[in-house]
C-alpha cells in the first residue's frame, strides 16, 4: 500500500512530462513555420530555394 502511491505518481510525472514535451515541439513548430511563411510573404527565401529556381 506504501509503494502504490509513489509508483502512481512516477507514472502520472512520466505522463505529464512525455505531454509537455510533445506539446511544446509541436507549437514550437507551428510558431517555425508561422515565421517561415512571413519572412517568404516578405520577399525573403531559402537558400535551397534559390538554387532550384536559377536552374
Amino acid at each position: 500500500m506504501t509503494h502504490t502511491f509513489y509508483v502512481y505518481s512516477s507514472y502520472a510525472f512520466a505522463a505529464a512530462t512525455s505531454i509537455a514535451v510533445t506539446l511544446w515541439t509541436w507549437l514550437d513548430g507551428r510558431a517555425r513555420r508561422r515565421e517561415l511563411a512571413a519572412l517568404e510573404a516578405s520577399g525573403i527565401r531559402r537558400r535551397s530555394a534559390r538554387a532550384k529556381d536559377t536552374k
